[in-house]
């Protein structure tokens, strides 16, 4: 016995190094910038890499007032939280409709769904623009919050699929039926419940693509009183010149939130994964 852990520990050894070097090598940027979001542009721009000395927080005042951060977080919010449910809800209830009903049009829905995640957005993004610019649908969060939920339902359909087929029992289901539980009951009350895992790691997962998105929302949303907290960091870009201080900042400013629900949510990410991606 003692023998076999002598074998195991260099091992051991090893495998921990390669762990601390890749954890230096992943959290180090994240280092940097918030040493430089507490330094002058002067300074930022002669050794970014250097501790400062007069560590000041002016860097903050200005990225909050500039880039009006109530607001602005008050729109990613809304936008997020929106986007996500109706992604997670719609998602669900086509994977359960795909995955019990057996027949082709479920198939075609599949199949359909998960060739959606092979197309680019930017294939289809000047076309698209186009065409709600002509309809007078540009400069609305509820246009938006549309796009979103058509471009994420592909993945979230794929995800939910596999965990049902895999997962969830269909004698719970039969079950309820007999006992006059109508479809939508089923679904709501027994199948729907039991899809925490992946209703987590899919909320994680679309929270962090919807709330660091630039693209779309720069495309859809003109005004200044609708601006995302990501369109709102554009405001320390100027032609000639960059404020690298108030930028810094409000890069932090702008992903401490949802740094803080991927901390919480982190453990579902994986297994909601895992589960969804084994299909029987």
């Amino acid at each position: 016995m003692k023998h076999s852990k002598s074998i195991r520990s260099p091992g051991k050894t090893v495998a921990s190094i390669i762990l601390w070097i890749l954890l230096i090598v992943f959290v180090s940027p994240f280092v940097i910038v918030v040493i430089n979001s507490l330094k002058s542009n002067a300074e930022i721009m002669s050794n970014p890499l250097k501790i400062t000395s007069n560590p000041t927080f002016d860097n903050y005042v200005t990225a909050f007032n500039t880039m009006n951060y109530p607001s602005a977080l008050l729109n990613t919010i809304l936008i997020s939280v929106v986007s996500v449910v109706l992604i997670i809800i719609t998602s669900a209830m086509t994977a359960y409709f795909v995955a019990r009903s057996h027949t082709k049009t479920g198939k075609v829905i599949f199949y359909f769904l998960v060739a959606s995640m092979m197309i680019p957005f930017q294939a289809v993004m000047i076309p698209l623009v186009t065409i709600y610019g002509n309809l007078g649908l540009l400069n609305s969060r509820l246009t938006l919050i549309y796009l979103y939920v058509g471009f994420g339902c592909g993945m979230g359909m794929f995800i939910f699929h596999g965990f049902i087929n895999s997962s969830i029992p269909l004698s719970l289901e039969e079950a309820a039926m007999i006992d006059g539980a109508g479809l939508l009951q089923t679904f709501f009350w027994i199948v729907f419940p039991l899809l925490k895992p992946v209703i987590a790691t899919l909320a994680v997962l679309d929270v962090l693509w919807i709330w660091n998105d630039y693209l779309l929302p720069s495309l859809v949303l003109t005004l200044p009183w609708q601006q995302t907290l990501p369109l709102s960091t554009y405001a320390f870009s100027g032609q000639m010149s960059v404020n690298f201080g108030p930028l810094i900042a409000a890069l932090i400013l702008t992903i401490v939130p949802v740094l803080i629900i991927y901390l919480f949510l982190q453990k579902y990410i994986v297994k909601g994964i895992v589960a969804g991606a084994v299909k029987s």
